[in-house]
This record gives structure tokens, C-alpha cells and sequence, in this order.
């Protein structure tokens, strides 16, 4: 059988299998157009402090409400990410915005079609995500935040079951969606390092052809798995997948308190591998990684973090991170996070914290200063320490 035969036969299987979702909320993440389009953070009465923008364009909100009531949401977003760095080496200061287009179709009563467009550009020389590699650190300062263009980084049908059982995914997926998250994964509000957003142990590929699934197996037990092109490119979306058969796959199973608060209370362990590319510039790489999160009385939200990988082409080699976030009134969120983290060939090992607050000015406009310490940056032996300040500002029309 051919290579691209086995790929379309391993995501006919995929499809095949009593897979999907958590009940209702399915394998949306906090970083995802699903959990995009709902406000406040799903556990809380949120109270917002004014209701800008919306009182300034009510007649633009309630045209979208309308819409929303009829099966379409959609919004328009803006993110900009300011960061400045004490490092010895590199420009010492990073910008970058993203301006989003996503939404929902709820086409039928189990199935759904999402979109989400972007487009991100870089303000200076240098854009946050590599920030940190110009500032001397092996780190992923300002996740997301790159100089990519235009993107589709989502495209996919969803279909449910009735009952909550199972839910599958075709189509344009972002893993980093889905794949071993928890309640502070998303680089659009809460953590801006790579350390405590998806495991930087874990070679996830960029947006690309996928199908993944989750599976209920009682009340608190689910599994996840997904099959996506390991080549993906969401800036020339292709199907390329089924001719070089390279594909990444992964497999995780978890225990949650229930299925509304999956991404609150739980604990996975995930298990994945990445295909070599044919052309050589990408070795074959597997590995594993541990999560436990769990929101205490709403408000306190621990977390430990954990993973290893075989190959060369993650950032790390071995990660551990933990942490606390504080869930607050009128949606605000305080995180703080400490990551050790060994690379491939380097004996020395790296430091990283992150704190940040996110203050919630309305559900629609928030601002969040962050401040990042990195202790013996791998990068540059010569320095001891760099300090990287960051101010994210996001509006949501």
C-alpha cells in the first residue's frame, strides 16, 4: 500500500472510531475559536467594569447578536505585544500584532463548521516569538506572535453526538487547540512563554489537514487522539499530506471532575509522534508529557507540567513547569509559572518564570502587563540572567 493510502486509511479508521468529544464542549481548549467566542470564563458570574466596546457601537453588537441567535458567531479581534529585554545581545525590544477573523456556523443540530483567519506582522526587527532567541535565551518569549502573514489556522466540520458521547474534527486543525492543554494554555490570555503554554517538549506542527477525536469513557475518564499533516503550513494550505505520508500523531487520556470544567480539573497524559521529513529537514521525533491542573473553589488553579522528547526538533528535551493562576473577579486572571527545561546537546540547563495580569477593562478589552525572568539563558553563557518586561493589549469587536 502506498504511503498516501495509509495516511487517508489511518484517518478513515480515526473517524471510524466511537471518538469525540467531552459533551459539550467538545476538543474546544481555551485556545480556541470556540472558547474565543464565549465570554467570561464559563465557571464565574462575570461583572464587567464598563462595557466598551459595545456601548460605543450597539447597533454593530446587536446586528452580531442577531446573527448569533440564527447559528453564526463570529468575531473580529486585535492583539499587539510589546516586549523590552536587559540582554546583552540582540535589538533589546520586540512588537508584533495579529488581527483575527473567526467564527462558527452551527449548520445543524450536531454539526458545525469553523473558520478562523489571520493575519500577524511583526512591528520592528524582531517579532516577540523570537524575541527571546535574539535576546540570548533558547525561549519562545511571546507565543503566536510571529511574522507569518495571512493564515487559515482553522477550517474544519465538527459533528457531535446527540448524547455527548464523542465528537470528531476534519479539516484545517490547529493541535495546539486540543493537544495537552489546561485551563492557562492559551497564549491570547494568559501565559505569553512557550514553557507554560503547549508543552515545548512536544513537536506540534503549524496549522494544516487533520482529524482528530475524543471519546468518553464514563463520567471522569476521556481520550483524545488526532492524526494531522506533520508539514503544515497555513500560509499555502494544501493537501500535500496525502502524497508524502508525513504525518504527526498523538493520543491522550484523562481524568476531569466533569465534562463542563474538562479543562479546569484534569489530569492526561499525552503520547506523540512526529514523522521525518523525506527532504531531510526534519528527524523523526516522540515523546510524552504529563499534565495536572485542577481550579480550586473557582479562584486557584495549581498546575504541574512535565515532558520528554527523543528527537531534535522540539525546543526542549526535558521540561518541567509549574505554577498557580488566580481566576478573579470581573474576569481578571493573575498567572505565575517556573520551568526548568534541558535541550538536545547543551549540558547546561535553563530557568524561566513568567508572571502576568490580565486586567479586564470589559469582556471585549483587556491589557496585560507580564514581566519574564531567565536564569543562565543557553543561548549566551556569558550572561547570567535576562528580565524581559511585556504589555499585551487585546480588542474584540
Amino acid at each position: 500500500m502506498s504511503r498516501s493510502r495509509h495516511v487517508a486509511a489511518a484517518l478513515l479508521t480515526l473517524s471510524l472510531l466511537p471518538n469525540a468529544t467531552l459533551a459539550q464542549q467538545g476538543l474546544s481548549g481555551p485556545s480556541s475559536v470556540e472558547a474565543d467566542l464565549t465570554p467570561g470564563d464559563g465557571l464565574t458570574d462575570p461583572q464587567p467594569r464598563t462595557g466598551f466596546p459595545r456601548n460605543v457601537l450597539p447597533g454593530y453588537f446587536g446586528w452580531k447578536d442577531g446573527l448569533a441567535e440564527n447559528g453564526f458567531r463570529f468575531n473580529l479581534d486585535y492583539f499587539a505585544l510589546g516586549q523590552w529585554s536587559d540582554s546583552d545581545l540582540g535589538e533589546g525590544e520586540a512588537g508584533g500584532g495579529v488581527l483575527r477573523f473567526y467564527g462558527s456556523w452551527q449548520a445543524t443540530e450536531n454539526g458545525s463548521l469553523t473558520f478562523k483567519i489571520e493575519d500577524r506582522q511583526a512591528y520592528g526587527a524582531v517579532a516577540p516569538q523570537f524575541f527571546g532567541f535574539d535576546s540570548g535565551a533558547l525561549s519562545i518569549t511571546g507565543t503566536a506572535f510571529n511574522d507569518n502573514g495571512t493564515m487559515l489556522t482553522n477550517l474544519f466540520w465538527t459533528q457531535r453526538d446527540p448524547e455527548g458521547r464523542w465528537t470528531v474534527q476534519i479539516g484545517q486543525l490547529d493541535l495546539t487547540d486540543f493537544v495537552d492543554v489546561y485551563g492557562l494554555v492559551s497564549p491570547w490570555t494568559s501565559f505569553q512563554n512557550l514553557a507554560f503554554n503547549t508543552n515545548p517538549t512536544i513537536n506540534a506542527p503549524n496549522p494544516g489537514l487533520g482529524i482528530a477525536g475524543a471519546v468518553k469513557l464514563g463520567e471522569n475518564i476521556y481520550v483524545v487522539g488526532a492524526v494531522a499533516d506533520a508539514n503544515g503550513d497555513p500560509t499555502e494550505p494544501s493537501f500535500d499530506v496525502f502524497e508524502t505520508g508525513e504525518t504527526f500523531k498523538s493520543i491522550e487520556i484523562g481524568y476531569t471532575s466533569g465534562s463542563d470544567r474538562i479543562y479546569f480539573d484534569n489530569i492526561h497524559l499525552t503520547v506523540w509522534q512526529s514523522d521525518a521529513a523525506e527532504d531531510g529537514s526534519r528527524a523523526e521525533d516522540k515523546g510524552a508529557a504529563f499534565s495536572a491542573a485542577w481550579l480550586i473553589d473557582n479562584t486557584w488553579m495549581p498546575f504541574l507540567r512535565a515532558g520528554v522528547a527523543e528527537g531534535t526538533a522540539a525546543l526542549y528535551e526535558r521540561s518541567l513547569s509549574t505554577g498557580l493562576g488566580w481566576y478573579r473577579r470581573n474576569t481578571d486572571l493573575a498567572g505565575i509559572g517556573l520551568n526548568w527545561a534541558e535541550a538536545k546537546d547543551i549540558d547546561e540547563t535553563q530557568f524561566t518564570t513568567e508572571a502576568f495580569y490580565r486586567f479586564n477593562i470589559s469582556p471585549d478589552f483587556q491589557i496585560t502587563p507580564s514581566i519574564q525572568y531567565i536564569r543562565d539563558p543557553l543561548l549566551n553563557p556569558g550572561q547570567d540572567d535576562l528580565t524581559i518586561l511585556g504589555l499585551r493589549a487585546r480588542i474584540v469587536f
